[in-house]
């Protein structure tokens, strides 16, 4: 068969928009272009199929995993990423404009590209070389985000894990847990709680009348009940996934939510799992670390991360809390089960990637960062502005980069589709998310500005 190039390319898996963010120096060259994908047919290339008596019946004597079996579809965001690109196969001049995956889009600040560009030269001379270094993290990141993050909350630098993620850790947690404990999620939610449960083999099979997994809690979130659940009517389990400001409804826990969430916890004997991947965001009162909620080291593990803060959705920087106080049922500390785990499975993030997390947590790089997150605020409220000029009930955006519209009695897929299709933006079909997400859309805040303008102008068109 013979193809041309431009259908080769677009049928390509594609990354979503650079992970980074504006420079101090050059803001307005980074947000004055709108960034599309334009293909051009350079030529034809002729593809072989492999001859028949080259192709093999063998297989191995290995099982698959099950579990890998029970994952109803694939992973939400590479899902997207494809549709994306049969969009681009059928409209190849098509100006695609991604508000779908969360990825950042401007440049990292200076500030802390050159101290990784320091950390990076001086691995070239004798005395500035290093090799591995601690799994936990260097002394003096985990110290100061000790002292940045949890400063009179009582966690200290022993407490902390430097990693290279958030969602490395949570797969890495899971390990912790093991197979036999039951666990319970916000309905709906980021998709690598439930999708890391299934593959370590906490739940059932996938229940295509509910669409949900058997044995998990699922703790529905919706507008009705300020998208923080009835913990009444919420089943007892080990371990409870919760995010705040969450992915995807950009809904914060007030102090007096997260209070009953950690006596609910304590009543239980579970433990917490907060993901705390936004807190930067948060412009009101509400509670930036579960910390702050008197007890919570007795029930919580903390994660967090510089992806969505200082753009290193590429660099790779995390971290997760785990404080001495958090005891197994036997009384073990849960730290010392989790150190084991890290060191077991992981030689320490990059040496250069925790040279711009310390540049992030100086007082330069702590103003930077805050201005880069204002930036994308501004897009959130012209997202939210547009979409409440045209008659939806919208929410998040206050506390988070994410705006959820809901578009009631409709599929969130076709709704995806339909915006695709017709404006050339790419969204996340909110249930995705999990049940509680049908009938809405995730439209993320991070994008130059100048798409942001433009797609809430084909959004007007569409739903004027």
């Amino acid at each position: 068969m013979s193809v041309t190039n431009h259908q080769l390319i677009a049928s390509a898996p594609l990354s979503s928009s650079s992970s980074s963010f504006f420079a101090h120096s050059n803001i307005t060259s980074s947000r004055a272009q709108i960034v599309g994908v334009r293909v051009k047919n350079a030529g034809v290339v002729k593809c072989v199929a492999t001859p028949p008596a080259q192709q093999t019946a063998y297989t191995s004597k290995v099982s698959r995993n099950p579990n890998m079996a029970k994952l109803e579809a694939g992973y939400l965001f590479p899902e997207i990423g494809r549709r994306r690109s049969a969009h681009m196969l059928k409209y190849p001049d098509a100006q695609v404009i991604s508000l779908g995956i969360g990825d950042t889009t401007e440049p990292i600040p200076d500030v802390i590209t050159s101290a990784m560009a320091k950390r990076a030269h001086d691995l070239s001379t004798l005395d500035g070389y290093s090799g591995y270094g601690a799994e936990q993290g260097e002394k003096k990141v985990r110290a100061a985000i000790a002292s940045t993050y949890y400063g009179g909350l009582g966690i200290e630098e022993g407490d902390i894990f430097v990693s290279d993620g958030a969602k490395c850790d949570i797969a890495r947690l899971q390990m912790l847990f093991g197979s036999d404990v039951t666990m319970a999620v916000q309905d709906p939610s980021y998709p690598a709680y439930v999708d890391s449960s299934v593959i370590m083999g906490q739940t059932g099979q996938y229940q295509k009348d509910s669409e949900k997994y058997g044995k998990i809690e699922y703790m529905r979130c919706i507008p009705e009940n300020g998208f923080f659940p009835d913990l009444s009517t919420v089943g007892k389990t080990e371990i409870i996934f919760f995010c705040s400001p969450n992915n995807p409804t950009g809904a914060a826990a007030t102090r007096e939510q997260l209070t009953k969430l950690v006596q609910f916890a304590k009543d239980n004997g579970s433990i917490i799992v907060y993901d705390s991947a936004y807190a930067m965001y948060i412009s009101d009162d509400s509670p930036r670390s579960i910390y702050e909620i008197p007890g919570a080291k007795e029930v919580a593990i903390e994660t967090a991360s510089f992806s969505k803060y200082a753009g290193f959705t590429g660099v790779r920087l995390g971290w997760t809390v785990v404080p001495k106080e958090l005891l197994f049922s036997d009384g073990f500390p849960v730290a010392k089960d989790f150190n084991r785990i890290v060191c077991t499975c992981f030689n320490g993030a990059s040496n250069i990637s925790q040279a711009g997390g310390l540049a992030c947590l100086s007082p330069q790089g702590l103003e930077a960062m805050k201005e880069v997150i204002g930036f994308y605020k501004e897009n959130t409220k012209i997202i939210v502005d547009t979409f409440k000029s045209l008659g939806f009930n919208v929410y998040g955006g206050t506390n988070a980069p994410y705006v959820w519209v809901h578009f009631p009695g409709r599929s969130s897929w076709d709704v995806f589709s339909e915006i695709l299709e017709k404006t050339h933006v790419v969204t996340t079909p909110g249930s995705g998310f999990g049940p509680g997400g049908e009938g809405f859309v995730r439209v993320s805040a991070f994008g130059h500005r100048d798409n942001i303008l433009e797609a809430c102008r084909r959004f007007k068109e569409l739903y004027k």
